[in-house]
C-alpha cells in the first residue's frame, strides 16, 4: 500500500499556526510515502512565504513523508511585482521547492504526473496546453496498467456547483477525452478551497472510461471557504494484478486536531484497459 497526502492552498503567509501544527501531528502519527502540494503554496510569492514552506515540507520529511511532489498555483507567480511576474515568473519558487515544475513521480502501485497550469499572462484560470495532453497520453501509455495513474494540476477539472464552472481548466475537455482513452484514474487539484470527490463522466459522459476528480479543500490557511473547515486528502493505494482499489479520506481541522471526515473507495477491479 502507498499512502498520499494530499494538500492544497496551503497559502504560507496567511497560514494558521494551529493547523499547521495539527497538520505536522498528525503526520507523525500517521506516516505519508508521498506528499502531493496542489498549488498555491504561497499567498503572493514571495520568498519569506516559499522559506517558510520549504521549512515545512522539511519539518514533515523529518517525522515521516518520504519524498513529495509539487505544482505551481496562480498565487505561486508574482502578482504585484510586474517585472519579476512576467521575466521570472518562477524564481522564487524554483529557488526553494525545486527547478521542476511538471514532476514525475513512480513506484510499484502509482503513477503520478505533474501539471503546471499557470501562466504570468492568466490571472487564475489553468490551461492544458496541446503539447502537456500528449505527454501525460505517452506517461499513461508507457506505464503498467495495474498501476493508479494519477494527474496532478492546481485548477480544477470538475465543477460540483455551477459558480465553480468558471474556475475549471481550459482545454479540460479535450485533455480528458485523450486520457480517458489513455487509461487515467484520478485527476487532483485544489484551487477554489472546496474538497469534493466526483465522478468525471457525471459532467463528461463522452469519456470512454471513469476518471475521478479528487479535490483538496484549504490546507492550512485562514483563507477558507465560507464555514468549509480547513482539510486535506489521504489516499491510500492498493494496486496489483488483481485489480487496483483507491481510499480516499478527508480529514477536517477540528478542536485543534484533524479528524476523519469522509471515505470513499474507489474500484476499477481487473478489467482496466
Amino acid at each position: 500500500m502507498t499512502k498520499i497526502l494530499h494538500l492544497s492552498d496551503t497559502h504560507f503567509g496567511t497560514e494558521t499556526p494551529a493547523v499547521v501544527a495539527a497538520l505536522e501531528q498528525h503526520v507523525q502519527n500517521q506516516g505519508v510515502d508521498l506528499l502531493i502540494l496542489s498549488g498555491d503554496i504561497t499567498q503572493r510569492a514571495r520568498r519569506a512565504q516559499f522559506a517558510s514552506a520549504q521549512a515545512f515540507i522539511q519539518r514533515l520529511n523529518q517525522i515521516g513523508v518520504l519524498t513529495h511532489l509539487s505544482v505551481p498555483g496562480n498565487h505561486d507567480i508574482p502578482l504585484f511585482n510586474l517585472f519579476q511576474r512576467f521575466y521570472k515568473p518562477y524564481a522564487n519558487y524554483r529557488h526553494y521547492l525545486g527547478d521542476e515544475l511538471e514532476p514525475y513521480f513512480e513506484n510499484d502501485q502509482v503513477v503520478v504526473i505533474g501539471l503546471n497550469t499557470t501562466h504570468p499572462r492568466r490571472h487564475k484560470n489553468g490551461l492544458i496546453t496541446p503539447e502537456q495532453t500528449h505527454r501525460v497520453c505517452e506517461c499513461l501509455y508507457q506505464s503498467a496498467v495495474d498501476k493508479v495513474r494519477i494527474v496532478v494540476a492546481h485548477q480544477p477539472f470538475g465543477a460540483m456547483v455551477s459558480s465553480d464552472l468558471k474556475n475549471l481548466q481550459r482545454g479540460a475537455q479535450t485533455a480528458l477525452q485523450a486520457w480517458a482513452n489513455a487509461g487515467l484514474d484520478i485527476v487532483m487539484g485544489g484551487h477554489i478551497h472546496l474538497p469534493y470527490i466526483r465522478p468525471l463522466r457525471q459532467q463528461y459522459p463522452e469519456l470512454a472510461r471513469e476518471i475521478w476528480t479528487v479535490q483538496a479543500g484549504t490546507a492550512t490557511s485562514s483563507r477558507i471557504r465560507h464555514s468549509i473547515p480547513n482539510s486535506f486528502n489521504r489516499l491510500h493505494i492498493h494496486s496489483s494484478q488483481e485489480g487496483k482499489r483507491v481510499q480516499v479520506e478527508r480529514w477536517d481541522f477540528q478542536q485543534d486536531q484533524f479528524v476523519l471526515g469522509t471515505c470513499l473507495d474507489l474500484d476499477w477491479g481487473s478489467t482496466n484497459p
